[in-house]
């Protein structure tokens, strides 16, 4: 019996950017955007490059699929977080020790991932 090839094809991910959003007028000025609050309470934002859509709710909340690499996954969540920031409606900042805790626990996984 042969051994399986493994390939990973799609990643998805959840994210939160912590903001309320308006999802109306980024629909209306971003192409890439649709938004149907009848027929679903989230805005289809479709990233070319890298191929991926993202998911994206009024409370800030998001899913990310489509990529296929970690790096993927940071170049469209940079790129809809630089572009959804001009309809921020109002920020919803996280808990400071939270923040920090996120921070050394992200620090601590890129410091394993480098030792490896």
């Amino acid at each position: 019996m042969t051994v399986p090839q493994i390939k990973v094809q799609n990643i998805v991910v959840s994210a939160d950017l912590h903001a309320i959003i308006d999802l109306y007028a980024l629909s209306k000025e971003v192409k890439a955007v649709d938004y149907e609050p009848e027929q679903f309470p989230g805005a289809i934002f479709r990233v070319l490059e890298p191929k991926s859509k993202i998911i994206l709710f009024k409370n800030g909340k998001l899913i990310c699929t489509g990529t296929n690499t970690e790096a993927n996954i940071r170049r469209v969540l940079d790129y809809v977080a630089k572009v959804v920031s001009k309809y921020v409606i109002e920020l919803n900042p996280i808990d400071e020790k939270k923040r920090l805790e996120e921070k050394k626990r992200l620090e601590e996984r890129d410091r394993e991932r480098n030792k490896a």
